[in-house]
């Protein structure tokens, strides 16, 4: 609910959702993150007054970010973490700056570049080193492991 009561700062061209910074996780604890995430997202947009739009989009966008990076997560390569991370901003930047573009009336440019200035802070500077750091818990550990 962080997202609904910082509204000024979550439902405009430059969203800062402090929510997003938990898309990440998904490559530590999988499919149950993912799935979570999408309705989390679903419930915060309800409230953003965009309509249908922003309700299906904005799900849909954490959705495929968010199994994406999961996925990619799973491979284990070096830089793995980072290419989902990377994943994760530009799949929401194109998705949901593109339909806020058209419901805010500004180029499509201008919709992708805000949201990828705001994705490169929440899930970026914030949502990587929380990944690294909830990965090096041992309760992480365990669950990964089933």
């Amino acid at each position: 609910m962080g997202v609904v009561f910082l509204g000024p700062i979550s439902y405009q061209l430059v969203q800062l959702r402090l929510a997003d910074c938990l898309l990440p996780l998904t490559m530590v604890f999988g499919w149950p993150a993912v799935v979570g995430l999408t309705v989390g997202c679903l419930v915060a947009n309800a409230f953003s007054g965009l309509g249908v739009v922003d309700l299906v989009g904005g799900s849909a966008a954490n959705f495929l970010a968010g199994f994406l990076a999961w996925r990619i997560g799973l491979k284990g390569y070096r830089g793995a973490w980072l290419t989902g991370v990377l994943v994760e901003i530009v799949v929401i930047a194109v998705v949901v700056g593109g339909y806020l573009s058209v419901l805010f009336g500004v180029p499509a440019t201008v919709g992708v570049l805000s949201l990828l200035a705001s994705n490169e802070v929440t899930i970026g500077v914030i949502g990587y080193p929380l990944l690294r750091a909830v990965s090096k818990t041992s309760l992480t550990r365990v669950q990964a492991s089933n």
